[in-house]
């Protein structure tokens, strides 16, 4: 016998009681766990897949898995949901990665050597070298902003404290800086 979820909106149901009502046959709850954690799996199988269609496969197989055999996780284990259903997905991706055969590659097939040449990395090395004279040419406060935000990696509100100026006045400085920076880039690619 189906019970309906519509006498209770769906967020407020926890995982356990959604398990409970899709192991007595409540299809709406199946549907629903899925539209809760899809997102949050995806992501999951995606780091571990790094190709969007094999981790849509991989969530995809376990939440089959769930469905075939909805008493496969129990409310007494002591874990939640998640903690369980994670383990199911990765385990999926490991289990596919480990399976993924090999194919040989052919001994006449070019293999491109993608690596930057050394003149390529010369020229990014002096890109870098003029990116930092002219920051070091910045008057202080701009280029104190720009080393806080972008090479400590603080957020703005944190810089503009360490400063002792105002969220806008840091943000600012920091259009102004980067204004200038772009401007005498501009003009050395250009001399």
């Amino acid at each position: 016998m189906q019970r309906a979820l519509h006498a209770v909106p769906e967020q407020s149901v926890d995982d356990a009681t959604l398990l409970a009502r899709m192991q007595d046959g409540d299809d709406a709850a199946f549907a629903t766990l899925v539209r809760r954690h899809t997102t949050r799996f995806y992501r999951v199988a995606y780091r571990f897949m790094n190709h969007p269609t094999e981790a849509e496969d991989v969530v995809q197989d376990a939440f089959i898995k769930l469905w075939e055999k909805p008493d496969s996780w129990r409310t007494d284990g002591g874990s939640a949901f998640t903690t369980w259903f994670y383990r199911v997905v990765v385990n999926l991706c490991l289990d596919r990665k480990k399976n993924k055969q090999t194919l040989p590659l052919s001994e006449d097939l070019p293999v491109p050597d993608l690596r930057p040449t050394q003149e390529e990395n010369m020229i990014e090395r002096q890109q870098e070298k003029q990116l930092e004279t002219h920051i070091a040419l910045l008057p202080e406060r701009q280029r104190t902003a720009l080393n806080l935000c972008f090479y400590e990696g603080l957020s703005n509100q944190e810089a503009a404290t360490i400063m002792g100026v105002r969220l806008k006045a840091l943000q600012s400085l920091l259009m102004r800086a980067k204004m200038t920076l772009k401007l005498k880039l501009i003009d050395a690619k250009g001399a």
